[in-house]
């Protein structure tokens, strides 16, 4: 299990909105289904902030995987 920083990010004002709602929604996915919607917050949290893929994709919790964008 990989450690995430997701229940902050998503109560943080440092963090964009939109990202925060993102981040929000898939935490609250059911297990199944919560890797892919992680993924698609990823991509918004990338959007919205100055971080490179890969470090918004260790906050997350996520696996080195394909670029955010």
């Amino acid at each position: 299990m990989m450690f995430s920083m997701t229940p902050l990010l998503m109560h943080s004002d440092a963090v964009p909105p939109s990202a925060r709602a993102a981040l929000r929604a898939a935490w609250q996915e059911p297990p199944e289904r919560r890797d892919a919607a992680l993924e698609s917050a990823a991509r918004v949290l990338y959007r919205e902030t100055e971080l490179d893929c890969g470090e918004t994709r260790d906050l997350i919790g996520l696996p080195p995987g394909p670029c955010c964008g």
